[in-house]
This record gives C-alpha cells, structure tokens and sequence, in this order.
C-alpha cells in the first residue's frame, strides 16, 4: 500500500501524539496509530479536524499526488485497452 498521509512525519516533528489526536477525532489511540503507519487512512472529516487542530492546511498532510512519473494508464489509455466506450 503507498504511503497517502504524513501523519506519522508531521507527528514527529511537532511532538505530536495519538492520544491527543484521538480524543480530539474521537477515535481510540489504535486507530490513529493506525492512520500514523499508513495502514488505513482517515476519512476526509477525520483529516479536516486533525488539519484544524494543527493549524495547517490540510494538503500538508497528505504525500503529493504529482503523477508524472506514473506508470500506471491513464484513463484513455485503460479505456482503450478495455474497448469500453463512453
């Protein structure tokens, strides 16, 4: 699975930790402990608090999605491959 959030990074870097962030989402320390390692992410509401709570936009704690360096199709392309249409 990739690596989607920064939690774990930012946590570190600023001393914080998952008890304070899963009183604050309402979550049990497990399930931030979870996020932290990348394992589940939180859903959109869950990063939006925890931004708040930090004080930081909430793009700073996810990776950066630049795709240039994909392999992956792009749509076209898989939709050629698939011989589906519109």
């Amino acid at each position: 699975m990739a690596n989607i959030n920064r939690l774990d990074e930012i946590f570190r870097e600023r001393k914080i930790t998952n008890r304070v962030i899963a009183k604050y989402v309402n979550r049990s320390e497990g399930t931030v402990s979870i996020w932290r390692n990348n394992k589940r992410q939180p859903s959109m509401d869950e990063l939006y608090k925890i931004a708040e709570l930090l004080r930081v936009d909430i793009r700073s704690l996810l990776n950066s999605s630049s795709w240039s360096e994909s392999s992956a199709p792009t749509y076209e392309e898989f939709k050629k491959k698939t011989g589906k249409g519109g």
